[in-house]
């Protein structure tokens, strides 16, 4: 059996249907994907690819926590967090979700952030210390005008994208193994086109480096989130 199956068919017990929240509101809480992202609704993660092999019959839960944007469960039903979810899961979620609420974009950072820890990026060794370091991730940057709303996020929020961000961290933090990876461990820098317009590319980015997920797992739209490698 797959790994990667063995892996998450664990958690598939743990995986209990909450009742719907009431629709989340544009603004501070909002987690509705703006319509012109430009990634492919039918793409999915590793993680809703290996759930929904490893046991079909409870689709419509796996979808609810696992679909990409567009679908018309992720945005309505809510389902129960990780058990015994530790500290560096939660700030790695805390990071994935502050970046996209797309799910197979959320696992591709995921590995960045755990990429950082992994060689001690900056001399951060802990996933709370990659998150929080200075200008790196622009959710958490001093005075940034979210940054209070992502520290306090808890499991038990009600945020149908968060409790999937929570699945997507625990899957990333737990993979062993070369073929989970999708991309080097050398690859700790991202950035998105979209959001930097009218600012200058990173001065890292003009170096090269440039790193591609594999296309037959991932679609990703590079105006959205371009992957370096060996960047600094």
């Amino acid at each position: 059996m797959n790994a990667r199956r063995v892996l998450l068919g664990a958690s598939l017990g743990a995986l209990l249907l909450a009742p719907a929240p009431a629709p989340e509101s544009e603004g501070a809480n909002a987690e509705q994907a703006p319509p012109d992202r430009g990634v492919s609704a039918s793409a999915p993660c590793a993680v809703q690819r290996a759930l929904s092999r490893e046991a079909p019959s409870p689709v419509d839960r796996l979808r609810a926590a696992f679909a990409p944007a567009g679908g018309p469960s992720s945005d309505t039903v809510a389902v129960a967090p990780p058990l015994n979810l530790e500290g560096p899961t939660l700030w790695l979620a805390r990071a994935i979700y502050s970046e996209t609420k797309l799910p197979h974009e959320q696992e591709l950072v995921a590995w960045v952030v755990r990429n950082r820890v992994e060689t001690a990026y900056r001399g951060r060794r802990t996933y709370r210390a990659v998150v929080l370091d200075p200008y790196q991730f622009s959710a958490f940057n001093p005075g940034a005008a979210k940054r209070a709303r992502y520290l306090r996020l808890q499991p038990e929020a009600p945020l149908p994208r968060w409790r999937q961000a929570l699945w997507v961290a625990r899957y990333v933090r737990h993979a062993e193994g070369r073929a989970y990876r999708p991309f080097p461990v050398e690859t700790r820098h991202f950035y998105s086109e979209r959001s930097m317009r009218g600012r200058a590319v990173p001065y890292w980015a003009e170096r090269g480096g440039f790193v591609a997920p594999d296309p037959g797992r991932y679609a990703v739209d590079e105006r959205r989130f371009r992957f370096f490698k060996q960047a600094s």
